[in-house]
């Protein structure tokens, strides 16, 4: 059950307090089709795409399911921390780091959503573009900068009205069962050409070499990473802790493992390096790419709706709603004029801050009483401060000195633990507050 303490000197800030009890309205079936339709995208395809063939399909696949369980169940648990407490995740950084240097992630936070919906508007706008383009026409300069400005719109219009509202009754009922449609049709034409290729030959082909196993789980644990920051803001909305922990494990896990998963099928059986391209080529694809294409839209949202929620809890003088839109002209303005196509080396870097982050919030939040009474209770944590750092070095360390083990577990495990050794017993932490 949420706490009722609400912190009395931020008592404008509603990121920093927990959500009213009757604001909470999300099931477990609301939390899965959120997290299902965030987890689906054409990003998520293009990274599987990249396991092979350095990888064979039988190791590929027993990655994905791996890594995508693994860390579909982080977000799970996190959202169970931030549905119990009531706490946005900029709360969540505040209780862990303190009032003072929280700060700090909460602006990372900021720049990487900043970063993130840049992206997903260049993946709509190629993908818009790749689509008119097949008509032979729309070949101008002009279009790729109409079809941005289109999305930025979308975005803008979005956000003026309600998270919740657009979750329960557009996503769960309307845009979330055109998309599984789009996919059964993509996976069932891919699964068709792979067996005209020779579907056993191709399952049993190895791998090239070049990544290891452990490398490879990082690729994976990078997506489901890189929503850790946002699904508190989300989860909060949630009527109970443990609807929110399965629904979220549930739906990401198995858009994770279905999309990874459909981006190997399509590497294997297709010779083109263009992953827009090659959907294009399959029968149906044009509608199904279409349908995907705008099911990106909610991943752009969910980023501006987060980064809003942690850009009010900076600024609360300026509405969620106020935050959203100038994000989202400025997210317009950045697709227009940045190169947004280098993705493994943003991926990974996102997961070398965003891992250890969050493997000390677990640690230090996960079963506490009462995670509200920490948001103001110290300025800084120095040992969680500490344990970050360190685990920020430890990641890169790995990733330099040893990449076959990967990065992203072993900083975790190190960071969980040393932060859940070193976190208060509840009776100090009771007598601080």
């Amino acid at each position: 059950m949420a706490s009722t303490h609400r912190p009395s000197t931020d008592s404008a800030n509603t990121a920093l307090t927990p959500l009213p009890q009757g604001e909470r309205l999300f099931g477990w079936r609301d939390h899965a089709a959120l997290w299902l339709s965030l987890g689906v995208g054409l990003l998520v395809m293009q990274i599987g795409a990249y396991l092979v063939p350095a990888m064979g399909a039988q190791a590929a696949l027993g990655v994905i399911v791996f890594g995508s369980v693994l860390g579909a169940g982080l977000l799970g648990w996190t959202a169970k921390i931030g549905c119990d407490s009531g706490l946005s995740s900029a709360g969540l950084m505040h209780a862990t780091y303190g009032s003072s240097f929280a700060r700090l992630p909460v602006l990372l936070n900021i720049v990487q959503l900043i970063g993130w919906t840049t992206f997903e508007l260049v993946v709509m706008r190629d993908g818009t573009v790749a689509i008119a383009r097949q008509s032979g026409s729309f070949t101008g300069a002009l279009w790729p900068l109409l079809a941005t400005l289109l999305w930025g719109g979308v975005l803008l219009a979005l956000l003026s009205g309600s998270m919740v509202k657009l979750v329960r009754k557009f996503i769960g009922r309307y845009g979330l069962p055109l998309v599984i449609a789009s996919l059964l049709w993509l996976s069932w034409q891919f699964l068709a050409k792979a067996d005209a290729q020779g579907l056993s030959a191709l399952w049993n082909r190895p791998g090239a070499g070049g990544m290891s196993t452990l490398s490879a789980l990082d690729l994976v644990i990078a997506m489901p990473v890189s929503w850790l920051p946002l699904v508190a803001d989300f989860a909060r909305h949630g009527r109970d802790g443990n609807s929110a922990l399965r629904g979220t494990w549930l739906g990401y896990a198995l858009a994770n493992i279905w999309c990874y998963a459909l981006g190997v099928l399509v590497a294997i059986t297709t010779p083109s390096t263009d992953l827009v391209a090659a959907l294009l080529l399959a029968q149906g694809g044009l509608l199904a790419l279409g349908l995907i294409l705008i099911d990106e839209v909610d991943n752009a949202y969910g980023d501006l709706y987060s980064g809003s929620v942690a850009g009010h809890s900076l600024k609360p003088g300026w509405s969620v709603r106020r935050w959203g839109m100038l994000l989202a002209v400025l997210c317009t303005a950045l697709a227009l004029v940045l190169p947004m196509h280098s993705l493994e080396p943003f991926l990974l870097m996102l997961s070398s801050v965003f891992v250890p982050l969050y493997g000390v919030i677990l640690a230090r939040l996960a079963g506490h009483t009462d995670p509200v009474l920490l948001v103001t209770q110290r300025k800084v944590n120095r040992s969680a401060v500490a344990i970050w750092l360190l685990g920020i070095a430890c990641y890169h360390l790995c990733a330099q000195l040893t990449p076959s083990l990967g990065a992203a577990l072993p900083t975790l495990v190190l960071t969980f633990a040393l932060a859940r050794i070193t976190r208060a017993r509840p009776a100090r932490l009771i007598a601080a507050a």
